[in-house]
């Protein structure tokens, strides 16, 4: 598994597979590679065992003088591969041989030469399917690549040792999500992926209509059926007659207009739309009838950005929690990072390991470290207060620090990584850099918002104590410059039983970027959409 130092043996016990024969995938007539050398012994004690295992070869090499090939066979359930043997009469090695190809063959375990790396080897006796690959055009090959070659083989990279172990991270990281929140008696609700309100007031919103496609229709439809000219109009009110004339309506080209703007009246949903930013403000409807919830989907952000940390479509995990104010949701929100970093030691221990190698050899303590020790809480105004001494002392940041600043990633990674050396709670932020329905603080100067700052990225997580006063948030929602109109729903949530809640936000790749080192968030999301790119 890896380079890396035996596991302790509580994080080894989690991640092993039972002792006994190995196991066969429940809805395939194969037993999964993990299932056979991801064991305390690597499979040693599975020798005799006669199995079917099928996969994609790593690596392929003819051996003495073309009477057998080795293979490295790996189907995407675990990091390592297993070795697997032919012989020349069983198969055309050739075929076999290729990176890339597609496998499933049949036949027995046994133990290989003392003095070898690997624990167990199949020695195959029949060849069931091959999918061949040709060598020639295969843009995946066995040379090292880089992530950044990769994005433009996105159909192909699940391929490769990294992606496929960022999948399964992730995948990891969402049973996480949902095993914690429903452990503490969240409920899961779906909020809308369609919707009229724009959570966080930036306008950076995608649209969705489909007026643009209606009128291509319309254009279409009257280059192929002309409308009358005034000519056949009048011959036809001669035929019938002026008073049986009856006037048909004009169809106009282009996107339907009223009063010189465009006529979302005639749109699909009868008004503007757009693709969310967030499941906030939705979802504070359940939690202000059901109590604890959460929402974990995709959101969207049409900002032209080419940074490393950003995405145009990314997944949020949102909970919200009624009768609860930001000293509960700093609480949550730290056993919540805590719990999905423990599961990943318990559960992914041998990705780690790859990611440890390969990208960032202090993940795993970084792990170890944020999953055990306590998180640092400080206010926002402390935390300026440690920048500008941190200043006075020679640090040099690119944005200059002052009260009422939003703090940039710069300074978010020195107050975790240089001054705390551990995860930081950085909480009352001014409220003119804070969203309308944040909890305005006594002080009529903060606002009752945290956010949760780790090593290596900087911001994780935001979230705030919102604002249950019906008149402190019309007149927040007034000083932000926003309609009310839009609002009336989430103020009727204040003027009808209103109650004290919170929640936050994880940025479910930002979790994923710092739990694996790796530098990219377009390299921990499988179909990554940003300007210019949308592929698949």
């Amino acid at each position: 598994m890896g380079d890396q130092a035996t596991p302790p043996a509580p994080e080894l016990a989690a991640m092993a597979i039972n002792d006994g024969p190995c196991l066969k995938h429940p809805f395939s007539d194969r037993a999964p590679v993990r299932s056979i050398v991801c064991r305390p012994d690597g499979g040693a004690a599975l020798a005799g065992n006669r199995v079917r295992a099928g996969g994609w070869v790593k690596t392929g090499r003819e051996q003495g003088k073309g009477s057998f090939a080795f293979l490295e066979v790996n189907d995407g359930s675990c990091p390592a591969n297993l070795q697997v043997i032919v012989d020349a009469g069983v198969a055309d090695l050739s075929t076999l041989v290729q990176t890339g190809t597609c496998v499933l063959v049949e036949g027995l375990l046994k133990m290989p030469p003392e003095g070898t790396k690997q624990k167990i080897e199949l020695r195959v006796d029949k060849v069931l399917h091959v999918g061949p690959t040709d060598p020639a055009s295969y843009p995946i090959p066995k040379t090292k690549l880089s992530l950044e070659f990769l994005r433009d083989h996105i159909h192909l990279r699940p391929r490769t040792n990294t992606i496929s172990a960022v999948a399964r991270i992730r995948n990891a990281l969402a049973f996480a999500t949902h095993s914690f929140f429903q452990e503490h008696g969240f409920l899961y609700v779906h909020t809308p992926i369609i919707t009229t309100s724009d959570c966080e007031g930036a306008g950076e919103m995608f649209q969705a209509t489909t007026l643009i496609s209606e009128a291509e229709k319309l254009d279409k439809e009257l280059i192929m059926n002309p409308p009358p000219t005034e000519a056949d109009i009048e011959a036809a009110k001669c035929t019938v007659g002026e008073k049986r004339w009856r006037k048909e309506p004009k169809l106009k080209p282009g996107i339907p207009k009223k009063d010189g703007k465009i006529d979302y009246g005639q749109d699909f949903f009868g008004r503007q739309a757009f693709l969310t930013v967030s499941g906030q403000l939705q979802v504070e409807t359940y939690a202000c009838a059901v109590s604890s919830v959460y929402t974990f989907g995709p959101t969207f952000r049409a900002e032209h950005s080419h940074t490393s940390r950003h995405l145009a479509e990314f997944w949020m995990v949102e909970p919200e929690i009624a009768f609860a104010d930001l000293q509960d949701d700093m609480n949550c929100a730290e056993a919540y990072v805590k719990y999905m970093c423990q599961w990943l030691l318990n559960k992914c221990f041998d990705d780690m390991e790859l990611m440890a190698k390969l990208y960032d050899k202090g993940c795993i303590d970084r792990l170890r470290m944020v999953s055990s020790t306590p998180f640092e809480r400080i206010t926002y105004t402390e935390a300026v207060q440690l920048l500008e001494e941190a200043v006075r002392g020679g640090k040099e940041f690119e944005k200059n620090v002052e009260w009422g600043i939003d703090l940039a990633s710069e300074h978010e990674r020195y107050l975790t990584e240089d001054i705390f050396k551990k995860p930081v709670i950085v909480y009352n932020y001014p409220k003119g850099i804070k969203a309308f329905y944040m909890r305005l603080n006594d002080d009529s100067k903060t606002v009752a918002a945290m956010d949760i700052l780790v090593p290596k990225v900087g911001e994780l997580i935001g979230g705030s104590q919102r604002e249950e006063r019906y008149e402190v948030i019309q007149q927040r929602i007034a000083e932000m410059g926003l309609p009310l109109e839009p609002y009336e729903w989430y103020l009727d949530l204040r003027r009808y039983g209103t109650v004290k809640h919170c929640g936050f936000g994880l940025g479910f790749e930002r979790m994923i970027l710092f739990a694996t080192g790796i530098d990219n968030i377009r390299d921990v999301i499988p179909f990554p959409r940003y300007p210019g790119r949308a592929d698949l």
